[in-house]
């Protein structure tokens, strides 16, 4: 009897402390990462290729030297595939030659010289099916906890859409599988240029123009270093709502969400006493808008009252808007009293202030941009030890604060007249 009593007893304050405290908050996946870095790089081998415009030599030509030197300093640990388009139908059916991708090699493990030898085998072809090729590179990738990233080498735009290479990079970022899209370019051609740009942003990624088998060579190479240096474990994707009451509540961690245009989204952060949120929003423009945008990141409390504000603006310069702001949680803001204390302790049970994260956007579509999905958003939260203001002289405030101000005025004054007084004075002398 004694034994039930005491176990009824535990679990009542146990039940207690739920309701007092609330659901624990959504929290980012922190799980050591154990998958090694996943790279595909793409390869445009159409018919284009074969014009000698870099360096005096055929475009394939230099690809194929970037390949095997980027090969042979390949890291031992990352994986790579290599997928090809516009490789082997030679015939002028577009139907056909529209879907002319092939993955030569296999994302893994290394194989040097048969990867080297693969690629040696190319001959400039045909078609240039660039969305159907990344939508098959992300399925050669596969899903994971883990960022994976693919290389497109082109020098030339999509000559097969639909599908339209910059929508199926929109659709894999909407996917939320951690899939970042560099794209390369080898022809200095203003629309192959926006087509690039448009893929790589959509999924995070850059853009770069090569010029050169140097320059290809060693961007190359950086792309898939930077594969291992940015392996980390990927935001964990939530969902906005549209008022703080239904907000989700949210722990320290990186998440991804999608925001419409001109949106507002909120979450959910506790925070306590003594305790300082550090919040920041990045989006990007993953698609056409027009001039002059913006993103605002407030922090409300639960009654709607702004507590502090960070924000960032952009004319169409800009891939990427960010905004953060700190907010620190004070005696005044603790909800906790007398009604709070145990039955065992006058000790009160304090509980975290709810601060409401609006994240909110400018953005508005130019005619014949897709509104769907909505715009990519990152959001990092972190709650850490508030770091008191350093101690400075206090020159008091009101009246106070005035007088001291005059009698330094005066003083100044004072002083710089018998200067000039004496300057006069020494001048006419001499």
């Amino acid at each position: 009897m004694i034994n039930f009593r005491r176990s009824a007893a535990v679990l009542l304050g146990l039940l207690a402390t739920t309701a007092l405290t609330g659901p624990a908050p959504a929290a980012a996946d922190e799980e050591q990462v154990a998958e090694p870095p996943r790279v595909e790089l793409v390869l445009d081998v159409s018919g284009s290729m074969r014009a000698a415009d870099i360096d005096g030599r055929s475009r394939i030509s230099v690809a194929q030297q970037a390949f095997n030197d980027v090969v042979d300093a390949l890291p031992e640990e990352t994986q790579l595939g290599i997928r090809v388009l516009g490789a082997t139908y030679k015939g002028k059916d577009k139907k056909v030659g529209c879907q002319d991708t092939q993955q030569i090699v296999p994302v893994g493990p290394v194989d040097r010289t048969r990867a080297k030898a693969a690629v040696a085998t190319l001959r400039p072809t045909g078609f240039t099916p660039v969305g159907l090729a990344l939508r098959s590179a992300a399925q050669d990738l596969g899903t994971g906890a883990t960022t994976r990233r693919i290389v497109l080498i082109t020098d030339g735009e999509d000559t097969c859409a639909p599908p339209d290479p910059c929508q199926v990079a929109r659709e894999l970022a909407a996917q939320g599988t951690s899939l970042v899209v560099d794209t390369l370019g080898l022809a200095p051609d203003e629309k192959v240029r926006r087509q690039l740009l448009c893929i790589a942003g959509a999924t995070g990624g850059t853009y770069t123009a090569a010029q050169s088998a140097d320059e290809l060579t060693g961007r190359i190479k950086q792309l898939v270093e930077r594969a291992g240096d940015t392996h980390t474990r990927a935001p964990t994707v939530i969902g906005g709502a549209n008022a703080c009451d239904s907000a989700p509540l949210l722990a320290p961690g990186v998440y991804a969400d999608r925001e419409a245009f001109s949106e507002h989204r909120y979450y959910r952060v506790p925070v306590r006493p003594g305790q300082e949120l550090r919040a920041s929003v990045s989006m990007s423009l993953d698609r056409p808008v027009n001039r002059d945008y913006g993103v605002l990141l407030r922090a409300t409390a639960a009654d709607g009252r702004e507590l502090v504000r960070g924000a960032d603006a952009g004319s169409g310069r800009a891939d990427v808007l960010s905004a953060g702001l700190r907010w620190s949680a004070t005696a005044d803001d603790e909800d906790a009293d007398d009604e709070n204390a145990t039955a065992e302790t006058s000790t009160p049970v304090v509980e975290p202030t709810t601060v409401c994260l609006v994240v909110s956007n400018s953005f508005a579509a130019r005619p014949g941009t897709a509104a769907t999905p909505g715009m990519p958003v990152e959001l990092t939260i972190d709650v850490v030890a508030a770091a008191g203001a350093p101690d400075g002289p206090d020159l008091g405030r009101g009246w106070v604060l005035l007088a001291l101000l005059t009698v330094a005025g005066l003083l100044t004054g004072l002083i710089a007249g018998l200067l000039t007084r004496w300057w006069v004075a020494t001048w006419r002398e001499n």
